[in-house]
């Protein structure tokens, strides 16, 4: 057996191994129940009247946070830039943010945690 048949096996095991434990997760650490935060009255709807609002403001043109009752540290960047190569002519543009707490849940009770946004 060559040596880069052996490593490509071992490749295929580790994702493999990897591949059955993220499979496996659950989706408890993004479900909505007890310690919800209730978002920021507000936001903007990119889908037009009627359709979603999304509880966030750009930065620098209202609150940074996204969470109503909030008493923490907030941290927001916003990330420009052009495509390189065949890609130069377009544009990207990322609003990275995280949260760290206190705040009010929608059940009444206080919670502490931490949250990133992208």
């Amino acid at each position: 057996m060559s040596r880069r048949r052996l490593l490509a096996g071992m490749g295929l095991g580790a994702v493999g191994v990897l591949g059955a434990q993220v499979a496996s997760a659950g989706p408890a650490l993004a479900a909505r129940g007890p310690g919800s935060p209730r978002p920021i009255p507000g936001g903007f709807q990119p889908f037009g009247p009627g359709t979603e609002v999304f509880h966030v403001f750009g930065p620098g043109t209202g609150e940074g946070s996204t969470i109503t009752d909030f008493n923490g540290f907030v941290g927001v960047a916003e990330v420009q830039g052009v495509g390189a190569g065949e890609q130069g002519d377009l544009t990207w543009d990322v609003d990275n943010r995280f949260m760290t707490g206190e705040y009010v849940a929608l059940d009444g009770r206080h919670f502490n945690a931490t949250f990133g946004f992208l």
